[in-house]
């Protein structure tokens, strides 16, 4: 039997995409299973009594070493903050490239610690900033230094000790660029160096609290036990500005989507399931329940969708224990359709996800392929014709093409970069100043407004001398010419529109990093925890590959 990949007009909307969870292709678990291999080491740990200082943690196969430098420095209370315009951390890292020296570590002392004000060389690959979760960190440090362990039940309801409010990679503020460290096999996989840093970040934080403990009560102090570290993740705070990343990466969004399509495309496909992946299905399904019901949000919109996820979930697993036969042929194809048929957007994506779990000799080879080499699809064929761009736009832009821009509130909204942190923002076009600042991201009005152009302009015209007329359109006309050939690379939904839910972008991107809880803080910017359950750094040897389903 051959299924068909889903459809992009279905699939390409926010609704859908802001419905996507963790999977076997999510970059952080990825990054674990290529990096297992390789030997982990605590190379420095110069702290004072307090927790402030100097570490660096390393990774190092054959003669290649990444190592992340830290830096935890004193800041008052007051000046502890998330937002991106705050000029002080409690800690801040890079990755460097090879073993930092001691006029490395000297230099960068000076330099990491100021951020994007600071200026780092091509030794570094990953910057990066993080802020205490000061009544969790406290709370641990006061158990620990009493001789007993910190309350679960507290620590479960906020997932971390410290959580990072940017990770910047490819040659921003003197990074190395891509180009140079492109081929290194260990890395092909998108974000693997950004991934390494907060891993190995999440074990300074255990570091370092076992350490202020010891301090402070040097008779009575434990370590937090190792059980409970794996429990504990990285929180991240994130907003608008990463949600141009999947509009200005066509190419590379298509091949996200595309490598996750082709998985549930193949599992559908199996015709006949073994026991023991239906059974390793299953247990993920179920134990995957704790997961949704320690998800901890005071947001409304966000409460709604766990709430329908959960009944949803509940509803699944009655069916597929009681009501559903692993015998039959194409056992998951038929479990998909149920899904589509009785089952909320994110219930579907939740168990899609799922299906990969025991498919790893399907879904792993796909890993490799997530990548993109953009700069290969920029050019415009200019010996393209008119007629052939207008099909282009009826095939692959038709949910698009039906919304209506003389309409207020489909154009409503409207995308510029902040002066101060030169970070994207989303604003009102009829309350509030600066729509003639606008940034090229309102796709779907630009490619109707290209649509209309043609519609009135002669069929057999080449692109070369349409574009002399419309240059202003030539972005979405670059951007027609990939879809052609990257079916899943455009977000077929209107993002200046007055319903617009930006953390719906911001869902997408982050599900492929590999975040297991979304709590929303407003509709522009929520928090996420990362590695929550993952394997330590002294376990990656021997791993079991479904931490993220297991109980704890």
């Amino acid at each position: 039997m051959k299924v068909e990949l889903r459809d992009p007009n279905t699939i390409m909307t926010l609704s859908r995409l802001g419905s996507f969870h963790q999977s076997r292709l999510s970059f952080l678990r990825s990054f674990l299973y290529e990096f297992k291999d390789w030997e982990y080491k605590r190379d420095l740990f110069d702290l004072d009594e307090y927790g402030f200082g100097t570490a660096v943690y390393s990774f190092k196969k054959k003669n290649r070493v990444y190592s992340l430098v830290c830096f935890a420095n004193k800041i008052n209370d007051d000046e502890r903050s998330d937002r991106v315009i705050a000029t002080k951390w409690d800690a801040a890292f890079t990755l460097h490239d090879g073993v930092p020296l001691k006029g490395d570590i000297e230099r960068l002392r000076n330099e990491v610690p100021k951020q994007e004000v600071g200026r780092l060389s091509y030794k570094e690959l990953t910057l990066s900033r993080a802020n205490k979760s000061v009544r969790i960190f406290d709370h641990v440090v006061e158990s620990l230094s009493k001789g007993i362990q910190p309350n679960i039940d507290l620590l479960e309801k906020v997932g971390y000790l410290y959580r990072t409010t940017a990770v910047y990679g490819s040659g921003k503020f003197g990074l190395a660029d891509r180009f140079r460290i492109k081929n290194r096999e260990e890395i092909n996989g998108p974000f693997r160096l950004e991934m390494m840093l907060v891993y190995l970040v999440r074990q300074f934080t255990f570091d370092q609290v076992n350490h202020v403990a010891k301090n402070k009560n040097p008779k009575f102090a434990v370590k937090l036990d190792p059980k409970i570290c794996k429990n504990l993740g990285i929180g991240n705070s994130t907003g608008l500005g990463m949600a141009p990343f999947i509009v200005n990466h066509p190419t590379l969004l298509n091949n996200w989507i595309l490598c996750r399509e082709t998985a549930l495309k193949k599992i559908r496909e199996i015709k006949i399931v073994e026991d023991k992946d239906s059974n390793l299905f299953k247990d993920c399904v179920r134990n995957s329940v704790k997961n949704i019901t320690s998800w901890n949000t005071e947001s409304e919109y966000q409460l709604i969708k766990i709430k329908n996820l959960l009944k949803d979930v509940k509803k699944f697993i009655n069916f597929v224990e009681n009501e559903f036969d692993f015998k039959k042929d194409y056992p998951f194809n038929l479990i998909y359709l149920w899904l589509e048929k009785e089952a909320c957007e994110e219930c579907i994506e939740y168990i899609v996800s799922i299906m990969m779990e025991p498919y790893g000799e399907i879904v792993d080879p796909l890993i490799k392929k997530m990548s993109s080499d953009e700069e290969k699809y920029f050019n415009i064929p200019t010996d393209r014709t008119v007629e052939e761009l207008r099909a282009i736009l009826e095939k692959n832009y038709s949910n698009i093409l039906s919304i209506n821009f003389e309409k207020k509130e489909n154009y409503k909204k409207f995308w510029f970069i902040s002066k101060n942190k030169e970070e994207p923002r989303l604003a009102d076009r009829f309350e509030e100043e600066g729509s003639n600042l606008e940034q090229p991201l309102a796709i779907a009005r630009d490619i109707k407004e290209l649509y209309k152009k043609l519609l009135v302009t002669k069929n057999s015209l080449t692109m070369d001398k349409f574009l002399v007329e419309n240059s202003h359109l030539r972005h979405v006309v670059r951007r027609a010419f990939i879809i052609e050939k990257f079916p899943y690379s455009e977000i077929q939904d209107n993002t200046i529109s007055e319903k617009i839910v930006p953390i719906d972008m911001l869902r997408l991107k982050l599900s492929f990093f590999g975040a297991l809880k979304f709590d929303p803080r407003s509709d522009k910017w929520l928090r996420i925890c990362m590695f929550q359950g993952a394997p330590l750094p002294n376990e990656l040897k021997h791993y079991d590959e479904q931490w993220v389903y297991n109980k704890h």
